[in-house]
């Protein structure tokens, strides 16, 4: 497995050893010492599996505030990501800085969330299916959120989404106050 880190300090995208013969291919999702062999401390406590079955269905922006841990390695095992990464942490030098990534089942590609990040993605295909391993147990109490077209981001999105819930559409502005 390769780990690029990214603009914001440890959002890494992860491209897999993929082994290609007349069967097909084959390839590691995770591997805990690969991650320690990077420098990179994280621990499973759930898998998720999200499945979208329309282009263009928005899931985001979802955090968990502290004391969640709650970093995530999202997997398209089918279709692909247009996906937004925000930095809550307010100690980090890219506070409030984001960046967007392309994750596609093609690329077989992954991307390793850090806990204190907002995360949103648009699927670009039909029927996306994405895995996610997380780095801590889900909380209400700590959930929270903000839309995908939050003025104070302002966020650029390929496409407006055409499938999007009632929650994500509703979440209040975001506000430094809710961190």
């Amino acid at each position: 497995m390769k780990f690029f880190e990214q603009s914001i300090k440890g959002l890494y995208l992860i491209e897999p050893d993929t082994f290609i013969d007349e069967r097909g291919a084959f390839r590691r999702s995770l591997c805990l010492d690969e991650l320690k062999t990077a420098g990179i401390d994280f621990t499973i406590c759930q898998g998720n599996i999200s499945e979208n079955f329309s282009q263009y269905t928005m899931r985001g922006f979802h955090f968990q505030k502290e004391p969640s841990a709650e970093a995530k390695i999202l997997t398209p095992v089918t279709g692909s990501l247009h996906n937004v990464v925000i930095d809550l942490r307010k100690n980090s030098e890219t506070f409030l800085k984001w960046i967007a990534l392309e994750v596609s089942s093609v690329k077989r590609d992954s991307l390793l969330v850090p806990a204190g990040c907002a995360n949103a993605f648009l699927t670009m295909d039909t029927s996306t299916i994405v895995h996610y391993y997380m780095g801590d147990f889900f909380r209400a109490a700590t959930y929270s959120g903000f839309r995908f077209n939050d003025p104070y981001f302002n966020i650029p999105w390929p496409v407006q989404p055409a499938v999007i819930s009632e929650r994500d559409k509703t979440f209040p502005d975001f506000k430094l106050d809710q961190l």
